[in-house]
């Protein structure tokens, strides 16, 4: 039972902080969003730059990631490679990302044990790295709006494959607030409300009317 005399105003273990996860993007790919058709393409780009911004903003490790890029599946997205213009991505000829001895080494350098992933598509190139980091001791929380698969059915059975493995799904808004979590966090409560505004959807206009209306630093 619990002490309630122990219960102090502190957050869990279990939440995503800047200092103690990393992010890394999976085959964001012109080849990989053809063929994707478990949702909205548009959504997924928008959810995955989306992502990109909220690890900048808090200086999260990020690890980018291509399959085939020169001989098949093309350039990493633009618009995710413009987040972080002077980083490589690192490109394989594995489909699973863990069997790639570059791709584990620069998920180790970063020396966080919780991985926020996301990718396409998730059946393949997220459930694979996923499941085998799993078993190697790292916590995966994985990015269902900034990942797709070739069908709604694919990416909802490979979503319940790695939960049933002990993964955890999340969204791109959740990991963004869940690194912000007070609002007193001034030092990067204007870039995240920024992030919002630019990729929350209606979220975001609702922070434009509040700002607009009540003011400048209107929270939440």
């Amino acid at each position: 039972m619990t002490d309630i005399s122990q219960v102090t105003p502190a957050p869990g273990p279990d939440l995503l902080t800047p200092d103690n996860c990393a992010v890394l993007f999976v085959d964001h790919q012109p080849q990989m969003f053809f063929a994707t058709g478990s949702g909205d393409r548009t959504s997924i780009i928008n959810s995955t730059v989306g992502l990109a911004k909220a690890a900048k903003v808090f200086d999260v490790p990020v690890v980018l990631s291509t399959v085939a890029a020169e001989s098949f599946s093309g350039p990493i997205l633009p618009q995710l490679a413009a987040v972080f213009p002077e980083q490589q991505a690192i490109d394989r000829t594995s489909m699973n990302a863990w069997e790639d001895a570059a791709f584990v080494e620069a998920v180790k350098a970063t020396g966080r044990r919780k991985l926020v992933l996301a990718g396409l598509w998730t059946e393949v190139c997220v459930v694979l790295p996923t499941l085998s980091a799993l078993s190697q001791g790292y916590e995966v929380y994985v990015v269902t709006d900034a990942s797709g698969g070739v069908s709604p059915q694919a990416h909802e059975h490979a979503v319940q494959r790695m939960v049933q493995a002990g993964a955890v799904p999340v969204t791109w808004v959740q990991v963004l607030l869940e690194l912000q979590r007070d609002w007193a966090r001034t030092e990067t409560y204007v870039p995240v409300t920024e992030v919002v505004k630019e990729h929350a959807g209606a979220y975001g206009l609702g922070v434009v009317y509040a700002q607009a209306v009540i003011g400048a630093h209107a929270a939440g």
